[in-house]
């Protein structure tokens, strides 16, 4: 078999000529930390800084490079293996490989880490697509960025498209020959404000690539999140546009599936129509889809939690309806959305315990968190607004959203931060990397339901 994988019009095909279909999950959380995997408030650099004061230099590097080491390892790929699945999407961030007051010196230390993944997949007969998820100056408006701002200023500061495209040229140099690195996914959701910016972008990106590496697989995500497509002309050559299909009755607390969330019927048929409008481009350019997240959270509420499942049933038949690739949002976490959790009972889910508590009570997590017990604080800004400024529409997802990241996600979060470290208060370097050790899988709580269903489905080809 010659694994390298290639597009073919609407296919994607390995160097044999077989028709490959890329199906497995993000290994969010790992490479790019995100408050509610891991349980930080607010952004991995606001935590890191914090962690940092707490516990110091030698406690800090010992905790973070004990989590980078037992996140993943080649148990994690056995695990994926073993239910069927042949992709792992390795989101990093930009940080790993270079420093702010360093800019264009690439630290080997995150390509050793890059490596790590795609080592231990390729032993198992999985392929990796490496997702820059986090880029200086933040390509998008929300956390996963690593934005604390809700500016995306990548895209009105060349300095930081340079520093981008001269990453994906040290990438694509290093793994150029790698036949289990499937293809490279340059930008996670990136938001252009103006949408005049992120197509000379993609181009300029295409040609350093390809000069490079002429063969590997391009992954390019839309604009707005990935949603929107309308500011591409053409597709380029051996790529694939990229969709993130997320479904309301998924990520929505309350909602019941089949049935109303936020005033609105769901059932599989609106879920297929919003597929089909989200890929309408791969199916008019005849280029291959890949769907590059989707998949619902996870509440503990036993008959949401059900339509949950029964949400992401449909979803898979239809991506197999469709031959679409897939990639499940995400493997490992603290108990939202993974295929397994770290435990309730392990020492770090217990030392933060407070923290999350606090947390869930502001509802300063964007995905799955609560407004619930704050909406006496929305109210008055969301009225004053609507008399205010009526006509005020930010880019975006509109005034709502835009005040949620900003009071939610920013005022409440940020002070949040240091209290989050402050669990960590009194441990040593040892103590701290014990704590990491928490996701270690072996110490990790399976989500079988979900991984039983992705079994079942990956079992029929």
């Amino acid at each position: 078999m010659d694994p390298r994988i290639r597009v073919d019009g609407p296919r994607l095909r390995d160097g044999s000529g077989q028709e490959v279909l890329l199906r497995g999950v993000g290994l969010g959380g790992w490479m790019t930390m995100e408050n509610f995997i891991t349980g930080h408030p607010a952004t991995e650099s606001q935590m890191r800084r914090a962690v940092g004061r707490v516990l110091g230099d030698e406690a800090a590097e010992a905790f973070f490079d004990a989590f980078l080491t037992e996140f993943f390892t080649e148990a994690d790929a056995a695990l994926l293996a073993s239910l069927g699945m042949n992709c792992v999407r390795v989101p990093f961030s930009y940080f790993h490989l270079e420093d702010d007051a360093a800019p264009f010196v690439i630290k080997e230390s995150g390509l050793r880490r890059l490596d790590q993944a795609v080592e231990a997949c390729a032993a198992h007969g999985i392929y990796t697509i490496l997702d820059l998820h986090a880029v200086p100056g933040y390509q998008n408006q929300h956390w996963h960025s690593d934005n604390p701002s809700g500016w995306a200023t990548f895209w009105t500061h060349p300095h930081f498209q340079d520093r981008v495209v001269h990453l994906w040229e040290v990438l694509a140099d290093r793994y150029k020959d790698n036949p289990w690195v499937a293809g490279y996914n340059p930008l996670n959701e990136p938001a252009d404000h103006t949408g005049e910016v992120i197509g000379p972008f993609y181009a300029r990106l295409e040609k350093a690539i390809r000069a490079i590496d002429p063969h590997h697989v391009l992954f390019l995500d839309g604009n707005r999140y990935s949603t929107d497509f309308s500011m591409f002309a053409e597709p380029f050559d051996h790529a694939v546009w990229t969709a993130h299909d997320y479904a309301l009755p998924g990520i929505a607390n309350p909602s019941r599936y089949p049935g109303e969330t936020r005033g609105k019927h769901f059932d599989r048929d609106v879920v297929h129509e919003t597929f089909l409008r989200r890929t309408e481009v791969m199916r008019k350019t005849g280029t291959p889809i890949w769907v590059g997240e989707f998949g619902p959270l996870y509440t503990g509420d036993v008959e949401r939690d059900a339509g949950a499942l029964r949400l992401l049933q449909d979803q898979l038949d239809i991506y197999r309806e469709h031959g679409a690739s897939w990639s499940l949002w995400t493997y490992k976490d603290i108990g939202t959305q993974g295929l397994v959790s770290a435990a309730p009972d392990s020492p770090y889910l217990e030392r933060i315990a407070p923290a999350l508590a606090k947390k869930r009570r502001l509802g300063t997590d964007s995905w799955g968190g609560s407004e619930a017990e704050i909406r006496h604080v929305l109210e008055p800004i969301e009225r004053l607004f609507a008399t205010e400024f009526p006509d005020f529409d930010p880019f975006p997802w509109g005034p709502h959203p835009w005040m949620k990241v900003l009071v939610r996600h920013v005022l409440l979060a940020e002070p949040m931060v240091d209290e989050f470290a402050r669990c960590f208060t009194g441990l040593d370097a040892d103590g701290a990397a014990e704590l990491a050790r928490s996701f270690r899988l072996d110490r990790c709580i399976e989500r079988t339901e979900l991984t039983d269903l992705l079994r079942a489905d990956l079992r029929r080809g």
